[in-house]
């Protein structure tokens, strides 16, 4: 990360609005990503028996604790 001076508050607020939609860009496209994740899931379980389903509960188990550290972040 580089180190910016800044000449105005105007100059700071663009900045910051900036972050502020590059961060709920991040959060709209994890979300994106889990929903698509679960569908992969619900085909794989439909398709692969016991063990798959222990490898979704495992997967299922890790997404909501992204799901809670990325949403802490914010």
């Amino acid at each position: 990360m580089t180190t910016h001076k800044y000449s105005s508050f105007e100059e700071i607020d663009e900045k910051l609005k900036i972050l502020k939609l590059e961060t709920e860009i991040d959060k709209e496209s994890f979300k994106f990503d889990v929903l698509n994740f679960k569908k992969n899931i619900s085909s794989t379980l439909f398709s692969g028996g016991i063990s798959s389903l222990v490898q979704i509960t495992i997967l299922s188990f890790v997404t909501k604790k992204l799901s809670k550290i990325l949403g802490k972040q914010s």
